[in-house]
């Protein structure tokens, strides 16, 4: 601060500093007396010339200026003979130049514990006396300037035989930066990364067994719908798998690498048969339009590669979908009919898997996330045959000085096999950085290396079960830890069925920990209760569509699957998105439900006692229906009736795809007016398929009674009919027989002349009106008079043989 007013001409006067100078200089006399007199073995004399006093080392030693990383180590666990060679940056962070600065190498003390390891990583900032003294001679970095915001690459390389290891174990070794700044200038330590470094340089009598969990994850990828076409061409939400699979993508990374490496792979089915799918034909949503999907051949190779990678090894396969076990156990069982999706899964699972690998898979371990287990989580992950579980270490806590083997009879006949969690969270911070994956796989091979010396006479098991969908990276990482330990010097690779069979340790935590010692960050990530009310109704119209189907595994198969994916682990933190995806899944299904529906109808009359009435069905499903029955029923029976005197009349319905079909009910009137009509149709098991359809018949309908009256004043007509005739004819028979001679009294009047009664002129009206005939020869006929079918009737006497009407 006085230097700082002095530049800017505000400080206080020359006699003052004086006196502060002077003071301070007798109060670090003591100390800078003690410092000359045991100097450091390592430092130089001009260092020791310009040695800060006490409180500046302390203050000088806890600042990082200088970022220090460390890029590469070589080899992570060295033995005789080898050459430690560390690659790395510094980085100065600070705003002032740094000077003279030295890269060094420090060795220090060996770690007693894994705690001491789990400490290491924890602390931050230069520790004289903890962080071993600088190797310095040759085997150091000069850099002369090293300007603020500069990085400076930099590489060392030590015969191991100088780094003074007196005995076998995991050392702590750290890479410093020391050097000098304008405003302190005097050497002193400005950064410093520390790492570990095992050092086993011969085999252990014992060694452990290791079995490294290696997961093929991933999330939904593949929708409910498919094709119409006969191979039902599945159709992905996305096509984002591809660049998984593809060359340096997650996916295929894993794969590349798990195929050099003894890991047991565990296993998604529904990865494989989506990838499956991707192999052949397949189409991809673009908005409402669907597009051809073009990485078939990656799919293809992927598959290849996977297949060789897996034979002789150990499989295991999770249920498909991969659910998430403890939303089941924590929100699921509220819904009935939920943890019924569990045996199903691991069905198919087992078959999928060895289908698709040709390997045959263990079913029988269930595995939570993060392996975090409560009592509820444990009866879930059995409900469905498994009888192992695979937990982990901060979960099922020991509260041991070593690490016990993994397998633990929790009760039932379950065994909980434990996985180590300081091992199993090596790998889960940003691998992308070099530095950080470097000092990851030094961390993770000094923690298995102390593991090994905490019992050395006493061989144990110990499984790693890593993240569940490890980066590109992160996969990397373990690779190179898991090379790291392959020369077997202090453990030996195993698998998880052997960890699982080992011998329990007796002293090895068995109680499973209550349900509120669950972690708080994973319970927020669980999927919630109305999740599996979606998932509930979807399966019953689900069950109810394909009761209907002539061909319901074209319907069953991808949309249970796709049920199951919707309860996938792969979902936690994306809530907004599973839900889109449950709700999408429902949506197509009840498009295709609507597909077979009644076709409306509209009003229609009936007249007469008895009709028939017509309801269409439409199915256009490519497939056709069955086993669904159509039920009309009318409101009114007292007007109209069906099937005799019944109010509901049930017809079956089987129709092809692409199809109509006219069901035809019987129906007998009683009376006139409108009915109000309802048709259903019902699945096999009584429930309704489909929306009702309404419509209203209007009976015109004549009763008895009024038929006795029709009839009864058509009889009259026809009598009065058969009477007229009849009269009729009589007359005209009278007329033929007896009429006079012309001229004779009653006959005929001359020419001119009046009848002998004075009577109407011969060619007037006849006296009897118009019911008279005609006289003889006149040509007239009567109106009512039916057509002649012979010749015109003769005033002469009929010859012999012909008949006369009388």
């Amino acid at each position: 601060m006085a230097e700082a007013a002095d530049l800017q001409g505000t400080g206080p006067s020359p006699a003052r500093r004086w006196v502060r100078r002077t003071a301070a200089a007798l109060a670090g006399a003591p100390l800078l007396a003690a410092l000359l007199t045991v100097p450091p073995a390592h430092a130089a004399p001009e260092a020791l010339a310009a040695a800060p006093s006490a409180p500046a080392a302390a203050k000088a030693s806890g600042q990082r200026s200088v970022d220090v990383s460390l890029d590469t180590l070589t080899p992570s666990a060295p033995t005789e003979g080898d050459t430690l060679k560390i690659s790395g940056t510094v980085t100065n962070q600070g705003k002032e130049t740094v000077s003279n600065a030295v890269v060094d190498l420090r060795v220090g003390p060996r770690m007693s514990s894994r705690g001491q390891i789990d400490s290491l990583a924890k602390r931050s900032g230069f520790r004289p006396g903890s962080d071993g003294e600088a190797l310095g001679g040759t085997y150091t970095v000069k850099i002369p300037q090293l300007p603020a915001g500069i990085s400076h690459d930099f590489s060392l390389s030590v015969p191991v035989d100088k780094l003074g290891l007196d005995g076998e174990g995991a050392y702590q070794l750290g890479v410093s930066l020391t050097g000098r700044t304008t405003s302190e200038p005097y050497d002193q330590v400005l950064g410093i990364e520390r790492t570990l470094l095992p050092w086993q340089p011969e085999a252990t009598e014992t060694k452990t067994q290791l079995a490294y969990l290696w997961p093929l994850i991933s999330s939904a990828h593949l929708s409910a719908e498919t094709g119409t076409d006969d191979q039902q061409t599945p159709v992905f939400e996305d096509d984002k798998l591809a660049e998984e699979l593809a060359p340096g993508g997650r996916l295929e990374r894993l794969v590349s690498l798990g195929a050099e490496l003894p890991v047991t792979w565990v296993v998604d089915p529904d990865l494989l048969a989506t990838v499956e799918a991707m192999a052949n034909s397949y189409q991809v949503k673009n908005g409402d339009q669907r597009v051809s999907g073009k990485n078939q051949a990656r799919a293809e190779q992927w598959l290849d590669s996977l297949q060789k990678a897996v034979q002789g090894r150990k499989v295991v396969a999770l249920p498909y979908g991969d659910p998430d076990l403890a939303s089941l156990a924590h929100r699921g069982r509220e819904v009935s009919g939920s943890l019924g999706h569990l045996r199903p899964a691991t069905d198919v699972a087992e078959t999928t898997v060895e289908t698709i690998l040709h390997v045959k898979p263990s079913v029988d371990f269930a595995w939570p996330v993060d392996g975090a287990v409560d009592p509820s989580i444990v009866d879930v992950a059995t409900s469905a045959g498994a009888d192992k579980v695979i937990a982990r270490g901060d979960s099922l806590r020991d509260d041991l000085p070593y690490a016990p083997n993994a397998a633990r009879p929790i009760g039932g006949g379950t065994t909980a096999v434990v996985s180590d969690a300081s091992l199993s969270t090596a790998f889960q911070g940003d691998m992308t950085r070099a530095d950080t994956a470097t000092l990851a796989v030094q961390q993770f091979l000094a923690q298995t290396l102390v593991l090994t010396h905490q019992q050395p006479g006493k061989q144990r098991s110990i499984v790693v079960a890593p993240q569940r969908m490890p980066t590109a990276a992160q996969a990397q990482s373990m690779a190179t830890a898991l090379r790291g330990l392959s020369a077997q010097r202090w453990s030996q690779p195993s698998d998880l069925v052997a960890a699982a069979a080992a011998k329990p340790d007796p002293d090895a935590a068995t109680k499973v920990p209550a349900s509120r010692q669950y972690p708080g960050r994973l319970r927020r990530g669980e999927l919630p209760v109305a999740a599996y009310h979606d998932v509930r109704v979807t399966q019953e119209t689900l069950d109810d569509f394909a009761g209907i189907l002539t061909q319901p595994d074209r319907v069953v198969t991808p949309f249970g699957n796709a049920i199951d994916r919707g309860m996938s682990t792969s979902w936690r933190g994306r809530g907004e998105a599973a839900s889109d995806y449950r709700a999408g899944v429902l949506r197509h299904l009840k498009d295709l439900t609507a597909e077979v529906q009644l076709i409306d109808k509209s009003d229609l009359t009936l007249s007469g006692r008895s009709a028939t009435i017509p309801v269409t069905v439409q199915n256009q499903l490519v497939q056709g229906i069955d086993r669904l029955t159509l039920k009309l029923t009318s409101t009114k029976p007292t007007r109209l009736k069906l099937n005799g005197d019944d109010t509901v009349a049930t017809l079956p319905v089987r129709i092809d795809g692409g199809h109509s079909q006219s069901v035809k009910f019987t129906a007998s009137a009683n009376a006139n007016g409108p009915v109000p009509m309802t048709a259903q149709l019902y699945t096999a098991d009584g429930k309704p398929y489909g929306k009702p359809m309404t419509f209203t018949a209007k009976v015109s309908e004549i009763t008895p009674t009024v038929m006795l009256v029709i009839a009864g004043g058509f009889l009259l007509l026809v009598l009065a009919g058969v009477r007229m005739y009849s009269r009729r004819k009589k007359a005209v028979a009278a007329d033929g027989d007896g009429a006079p001679a012309p001229g004779a009294p009653g006959g005929p009047a001359g020419n001119g002349g009046d009848g002998a009664d004075g009577g109407e002129p011969v060619d007037g009206p006849p006296a009897g009106g118009s019911d008279a005939p005609a006289a003889p020869g006149s040509g007239r006929a009567q109106p009512s008079d039916p057509a002649p079918d012979t010749a015109a009737q003769s005033a002469d006497a009929p010859g012999q043989g012909e008949k006369v009407d009388r």
